[in-house]
């Protein structure tokens, strides 16, 4: 029989260091806590010190650093700084040990953590998780760290459901939430309710205002960084999306829709806009409002006029969107004459005057010439505002009367509801008994077409009752600005913005100014 003779290793296979070696392991330690509550910042100090004073009390560990990451979700490690940071130091050779309190801790998702643990692997770069005792360079650690990261996977799922769950209790029962450090308006009150900040409420009221006059959200934006005001999120800059925001949130007017968006997945985080896919809410007058309520329906109107009117509303001027030529029916636009000399001035055409083969014969006008015809409409309609303002106060109520439509609504409502649980009983039937499957096709057809129906009905019986909403809105609000006027010796920005709707040039002597109550009058 042959001889065989053993010849031991000399080296470690991971670190090619000389197995006799007598070395220090370079040793750091990775901290984490997932909130930045008072409570788990204890924690987080505690886990600090007691790596700190573990690793200097090893004679064969050098220590290196405690890595850490505060207030971070251990999901991904997309934006977990300390842990990327700590990462690259032991790929550039910096760290021979890393120390973490477990595999939860170290990441709940099992991917991110096989992932790590190889690339580390691979420069010889061990990872010691001390509650679980596995050490990963030992040949059983892989498959212990996956087993341990699908453990710590399916927690991190369960505790994002619990959490979900309790939010979406909280919203059944009417509490709001809102992120305070980026919400303008409001401080988080002593019940964790939104209590009003005089101070911000200013900027909100003027944003309103600003859109009321006619500015873009582009324009308010601009006017608002320039005139210095922090925006939401306690930036220098405002953009036309955060002017936007304020204009179309509703808790401005002292309601709130709860769950306007949803996460769809607990490992990425990733958020989508709720369009009918889980429950939403709706709670009034849960605070107090910083825009009168039919204010802020003047503005929703204004946004979806603005929205439908094809570039109608650029913003740059006053006038517009607003004087409609009254041969061709098209929009009047600014024209420059003159541009480069002392006669330089500022016109008002038809926009298509010359796309036809015969040209509008609506004649252009000047601002002033507008403004002085403005002051002579608007005084006759403030000269007769008590004859106006009488039968538009006392037809208010019948004429905007929503009553009738909103007991449909409810009726409407009631049949979509019983109509989806007779769907889900016809499913769970199906699942659970064997039936004729063309019998259980006609129900489910017949049940579905029923839903549909119905929600066809709810949605169009939902606008009509907004359009009324914001009709009565816009009258409102005529009326009031009408009521505070007086007669005018001067062209007013904000009458214009409040009173005209638009303006209908046939000749330089029949121009007519309609008004937001639909009265039209000759200047």
């Amino acid at each position: 029989m042959a001889k065989v003779t053993t010849i031991p290793a000399t080296i470690t296979r991971f670190t090619a260091a000389p197995i006799s070696e007598k070395k220090k392991r370079r040793t750091a330690a990775y901290a984490r806590v997932s909130t930045d509550s008072e409570e788990q910042l204890t924690s987080y100090t505690a886990q600090v010190d007691y790596y700190t004073n573990y690793i200097r009390g090893r004679d064969d560990w050098e220590f290196v650093e405690v890595y850490t990451d505060e207030g971070i979700t251990g999901t991904n490690t997309k934006h977990r700084e300390g842990f990327k940071r700590m990462v690259a130091d032991a790929l550039a050779g910096k760290i021979d040990l890393i120390v973490t309190k477990s595999v939860s801790r170290f990441a709940r998702n099992t991917v991110d953590s096989l992932t790590t643990v190889r690339q580390l692997k691979e420069k010889g770069v061990e990872i010691y998780f001390e509650k679980e005792n596995i050490w990963t360079l030992d040949s059983k650690g892989e498959l212990l760290i996956t087993i341990m990261s699908s453990l710590a996977q399916e927690e991190s799922r369960s505790i994002s459901e619990n959490c979900t769950w309790g939010q979406r209790k909280r919203f059944a029962d009417g509490k709001v939430t809102v992120p305070f450090k980026r919400f303008l308006g409001y401080d988080r009150g002593p019940d964790g309710n939104l209590v009003l900040n005089k101070d911000e409420a200013v900027i909100i009221r003027r944003i309103y205002s600003m859109f009321l006059q006619g500015m873009t959200p582009h324009g308010i934006a601009s006017r608002l960084t320039s005139d210095g005001i922090k925006s939401p999120g306690g930036k220098d800059k405002w953009n036309a999306g955060a002017v936007r925001s304020i204009l179309t949130n509703e808790k401005y007017k002292g309601d709130a829709l709860l769950q306007k968006s949803y996460t769809v997945d607990f490992l990425t985080k990733k958020k989508k806009v709720n369009e009918g896919e889980i429950p939403q809410y709706y709670v009034e007058g849960n605070h107090e409002a910083i825009i009168q309520p039919e204010i802020f329906e003047l503005v929703q109107q204004e946004l979806e006029r603005r929205k439908n009117s094809r570039g109608r509303h650029s913003g740059v001027h006053l006038f517009s969107g607003k004087i409609k030529c009254g041969q061709c029916g098209e929009w009047y636009g600014s024209k420059v004459w003159h541009s480069n000399s002392k006669y330089r001035r500022v016109i008002w055409q038809c926009n298509h005057k010359y796309d036809g083969e015969e040209k509008c014969s609506t004649p252009h006008l000047t601002e002033d010439e507008i403004k002085t015809m403005f002051v002579s409409a608007v005084n006759k309609l403030i000269s007769k505002k008590d004859a106006v303002i009488a039968p538009l106060r006392a037809s208010l109520d019948i004429a905007f009367d929503t009553s009738a439509l909103e007991a449909e609504a409810e009726e409407l409502q009631s049949e979509i509801m019983v109509t989806s649980d007779l769907i889900q009983k016809c499913i769970c039937e199906n699942a659970h008994v064997a039936l004729d499957q063309t019998e259980y096709q006609k129900r489910y057809d017949g049940l579905t077409a029923r839903f549909d129906s119905a929600k066809a009905q709810l949605e169009e019986i939902d606008s009509a009752i907004a359009d009324k909403k914001s009709r009565r809105a816009t009258i409102e609000a005529f009326m009031d600005t009408l009521a505070q006027a007086d007669l005018m010796e001067k062209f007013d920005p904000a009458l214009w913005c409040g009173l005209v709707d638009f303006v209908t040039v046939y000749s330089k002597d029949d121009v007519r100014f309609t008004f937001r109550d639909c009265t039209e009058i000759n200047a």
